[in-house]
């Protein structure tokens, strides 16, 4: 399989790693400096683009790449505001999109848990629950996409939360997500729900950038030759899931 990788920093540099360990060929490398080469020779030349860049370019590069032919994986997050209008673009033009907000095989098993957690959680109002994630400094968005994707989850099982925040609040309608930035940590993820007698959570903590990038080869290698838009739960062949969040915060 032949991959552009459109966003070129440590991720993109560890799914070239991936790819190529797993045989494919990256043929051309899309960052800011030469965003102009992300053109029809490129596209025609290869078969998939991978993109991870930030939220203030990842949906103009999803949308070129749609307007190109090229089916494309993006792990962008804190763009998902436009996510409807990418999904739109995508079948209008009968393309091929998946968007995932993290790759990692066991942070989408958690997904799975979450949710089911939550639901069981619900007809126990003596717990209150809160998200916590970190991530190493260069992320641009907090809270991260896999945080937000945990609270809307929680939000969508638990009738008595209204909305995420990022700060303490006092109202208990509100899940707080709290959000650290921390040099070099690859990313942990933690829900608890506490009441006054015990403590109960599930977490996930990255070891290194490596599960991300293999998850998003595999998904590449998924959407090959396919057409629509999905999600790493197609990938992975897990459970129903709910649609990426339309909107960036919840209250």
């Amino acid at each position: 399989m032949r991959i552009v990788l459109v966003g070129y920093g440590r991720m993109g540099r560890a799914i070239e790693a991936a790819a190529t360990a797993r045989g494919h060929e990256v043929t051309a490398r899309i960052d800011i400096h030469n965003a102009h080469e992300l053109n029809p020779a490129t596209a025609t030349a290869a078969d998939v683009a991978i993109e991870f860049t930030g939220p203030g370019s990842a949906f103009a590069n999803i949308c070129r790449c749609l307007d190109l032919g090229l089916p494309v994986v993006s792990g962008s997050t804190g763009w998902l505001h436009d996510f409807p209008e990418a999904a739109t673009r995508c079948r209008e033009r009968t393309g091929a999109l998946l968007h995932a907000s993290n790759f990692s095989i066991g942070v989408n098993i958690l997904f799975e848990v979450n949710r089911l957690l939550a639901r069981l959680m619900a007809p126990h109002p003596e717990y209150d629950v809160r998200i916590a994630e970190v991530h190493h400094t260069g992320k641009k968005d907090a809270p991260s996409g896999t945080a937000i994707r945990l609270a809307e989850q929680v939000i969508g099982e638990l009738p008595r939360k209204e909305g995420w925040v990022d700060h303490e609040t006092g109202d208990p309608a509100d899940l707080v997500v709290d959000s650290q930035r921390i040099d070099p940590h690859p990313g942990w993820h933690r829900v608890t729900y506490r009441s006054a007698i015990d403590e109960l959570e599930i977490s996930h903590n990255a070891l290194s950038r490596d599960g991300f990038a293999a998850g998003a080869v595999l998904a590449a290698e998924f959407l090959h030759r396919r057409k629509g838009v999905y999600a790493m739960k197609d990938v992975l062949g897990l459970g129903e899931d709910t649609p990426p969040p339309a909107v960036g915060q919840g209250r």
